[in-house]
C-alpha cells in the first residue's frame, strides 16, 4: 500500500465530512510523510519521513520539532482509522539520541495503547534509518463525538 492509498482509507471513512477536512494535510505533504505498513487489527501505523536539511538544528542534527511533526503525522492518520473524529491533547516526546544527516530518514511507528469514551492513547518509536531507537512519545487524543 502507498501513502496515497491509506490517505484514500481515510477520505473513504470519513467521505461525509470531506469539504470540512484536508486529507492528506499539507503538513503530512511538505514533510513527505511514506507509507509503511498498517495493522489495524494490532492498530499499529508505521510511517516513514527524510531527514532533510532544511529539517536541521545549529547542531547539525533533526530540529525535536520536526521530530514530534513525524510523531504527529504518524498518529494522526491513525486515530482517523481507529476512532471517529479526534485531536490531539497531549503530545509528550522523550528524545534518546539526536537524528542527523547520515540517517537517510527516520520511521515512526504508532500504537494504539487505550482507548476510553472519550480519549485515545498512542505510543511512538522513532527509528534512524538503521534501526536504532532515537525517541519515544505518548499522546492522548480527544474524541470529538461519542457514540450514542
Amino acid at each position: 500500500m502507498q501513502s496515497s492509498s491509506l490517505m484514500s482509507i481515510i477520505q473513504e471513512k470519513y467521505a461525509e465530512k470531506a469539504n470540512e477536512l484536508l486529507i492528506p494535510p499539507p503538513v503530512f505533504n511538505e514533510m513527505e510523510g511514506e507509507f509503511v505498513a498498517l495493522d489495524l487489527e494490532e492498530h499499529t501505523l508505521s510511517m516513514r519521513f527524510p531527514v532533510l536539511k532544511r529539517y536541521l538544528n545549529p547542531y547539525r542534527s533533526m530540529q525535536g520539532g520536526m521530530i514530534a511533526a513525524a510523531v504527529d503525522n504518524t498518529l494522526g492518520p491513525l486515530s482517523m482509522l481507529v476512532a471517529s473524529s479526534n485531536v490531539t491533547r497531549r503530545l509528550e516526546m522523550k528524545y534518546i539520541r539526536p537524528v542527523d544527516l547520515e540517517s537517510s530518514y527516520i520511521t515512526v511507528v504508532g500504537k494504539l495503547v487505550e482507548q476510553n469514551t472519550r480519549d485515545l492513547i498512542f505510543s511512538a518509536e522513532v527509528q534512524d534509518s538503521k534501526g536504532n531507537l532515537m525517541a519515544k512519545a505518548r499522546a492522548t487524543h480527544w474524541i470529538l463525538e461519542t457514540p450514542e
